[in-house]
């Protein structure tokens, strides 16, 4: 509810994997470094689904509490830098949590935009919308002394999207 009590427009739901402190932390300080500080509105995150209907809000709410609920959490791993073409993004590798997408893809498939139906390559962005040129000379610069590590995943997060920050809708955390 907003102010006045009138029940807030829909929007368009973000599902996005939750770090442990410490990892969140270290990509929160990668993306302060090298992302457009006129453009780094979020903390870092690691983006499951871009837009779900609001319809689809209870749903999703349930799929993601039976996924976490007493489960472990997935092991997962920083296995590198990407380009995004304008920018580099982290690397990271679950093949449980790529289990648990698959499913909410399968459970939502009719609901899902093409972008999400797609392929699903799991990272975080350190940088984005600069010139193309810059993002090579930072992925070269950031892979020289890259050394694959353990990422802790402790929880999934449902988000609203209005155009800026993201509003928190619900956290799910693993056991």
């Amino acid at each position: 509810m907003s102010e006045g009590g009138l029940k807030a427009t829909p929007a368009p739901i973000i599902v996005s994997a939750l770090f442990g402190r410490q990892d969140q932390a270290g990509f929160d300080a990668l993306r302060r470094e090298h992302f457009p500080p006129e453009r780094n509105v979020l903390p870092a995150h690691l983006t499951l689904f871009h837009h779900l209907p609001p319809s689809a809000l209870d749903e999703l709410k349930h799929r993601l509490n039976a996924a976490t609920r007493g489960v472990r959490a997935p092991a997962a791993r920083a296995v590198g830098f990407m380009s995004l073409g304008r920018g580099v993004a982290v690397k990271i590798e679950s093949p449980g949590l790529t289990a648990i997408r698959r499913d909410l893809s399968e459970a939502f498939a009719g609901l899902l935009t093409p972008q999400d139906a797609g392929g699903w390559r799991p990272h975080v962005t350190i940088q984005n919308k600069v010139a193309p040129s810059m993002a090579r000379l930072l992925l070269g610069a950031l892979s020289k002394d890259f050394r694959a590590r353990d990422v802790e995943i402790a929880g999934l997060a449902a988000y609203y999207y209005r155009g800026g920050p993201w509003e928190p809708i619900s956290r799910h955390m693993f056991a």
